[in-house]
């Protein structure tokens, strides 16, 4: 089972598995909140003949994750289905609790009582909190999150970290870095930038845009925890990271010299609260244990990227209406 496999990074994973792995059937379960789109996932079906099927429902229904385990008999569970947006948590946190929190800890009960070979968690970087101008958020760093968003995927990490040493479970936890790519909710930075700039819209940034992120491609993630899965010593964190840092005012710079388009568009907006300033992962353990480091250059995956959201105008346009505008104008056009 794949949870939120509508979503940006769990559509990738689930194309990458069947496009890899002839061995391994996906029965994707997603809410389809507003960042889970099917379209993601159009004609996969048919592609793959009867190794992937969908089931809509929610991972915080606890009757009917139980239902949904028994019947379909899983054997491994990648748990992508989160809120994972910072500034939506800041409006409201109370979402990303029962989510991240409470449905993280009904899969960990599901997965315990019908006996699952191996349980993966898909975690962020965000749940170390911030770096200064140096060092690397290594696996034994302390968790401390700064935002309503990374607390809840700290105490999801924590839950799992207690069903290992509690009940001994099967579990594995990956930590991430900024992903970007294909199929990615026009609400985070990439994808933002890319669309008002091609529609010639102001491009907003928070406060200097110095904020530092280490950038992955979904691709590469995907790869990462397909080998954590198969690789993988449980109880154990695996950082995955692209050992690619950018400021995000460089970022905006160089999709704009890749689209043709001019750095008037950039407009500072006021920075969010408890903005964290760096993140950088050191993934040395997933180089040294497991083989994998990531193989996208940055030039070439934002080229591909670029391509890509110009290619399908149509996907994003439909996106950006009814409750994101609503939420964009609030986010951005207050300031």
């Amino acid at each position: 089972m794949v949870t939120g496999g509508a979503g940006f990074i769990g559509s990738n994973f689930i194309y990458h598995v069947l496009k890899n792995r002839n061995d391994i059937n996906i029965c994707n379960l997603d809410k389809l909140t507003y960042a889970g789109n099917l379209e993601n996932l159009s004609g996969i079906e048919g592609q793959y003949p009867g190794r992937y099927h969908f089931v809509k429902g929610d991972i915080a229904d606890e009757s009917f994750v139980h239902t949904l385990f028994e019947t379909e008999q899983f054997d491994e569970v990648v748990h992508f289905a989160a809120e994972s947006h910072v500034d939506r948590s800041i409006h409201s946190a109370t979402p990303f609790i029962m989510a991240n929190v409470l449905g993280t800890q009904i899969l960990l009960d599901a997965s315990r009582k019908f006996a699952i070979k191996k349980y993966l968690q898909v975690s962020t970087d965000e749940v170390y909190g911030s770096l200064g101008e140096t060092g690397y958020f290594t696996e034994e760093t302390p968790l401390q999150p700064n935002s309503p968003y990374s607390a809840s995927k700290t105490a999801a990490d924590l839950l799992v970290r207690a069903a290992f040493h509690t009940h001994h479970m099967p579990v594995l936890t990956t930590r991430c870095s900024n992903n970007y790519g294909p199929f990615q909710f026009p609400e985070k930075l990439i994808p933002l930038i890319i669309s008002n700039a091609l529609a010639d819209k102001a491009l907003p940034v928070y406060g200097d845009g110095m904020n530092i992120r280490d950038w992955l491609h979904v691709t590469d993630h995907c790869e990462a925890i397909l080998t954590v899965l198969e690789k993988g010593k449980f109880g154990e964190v695996y950082n995955i990271g692209g050992n690619n840092e950018w400021a995000n005012i460089n970022i905006v710079k160089k999709i704009l010299e890749i689209l043709g388009k001019p750095e008037s568009l950039i407009r500072f907006v006021k920075d969010r609260p408890g903005h964290d300033q760096r993140y950088a992962i050191d993934a040395l353990k997933m180089k040294n244990e497991l083989g994998w480091e990531p193989s996208y250059t940055f030039e070439k995956g934002i080229t591909e990227t670029v391509e890509w959201y110009i290619g399908h105008k149509d996907w994003w346009e439909r996106i950006k209406s009814g409750a994101y505008t609503d939420y964009y104008k609030n986010q951005y056009e207050k300031n």
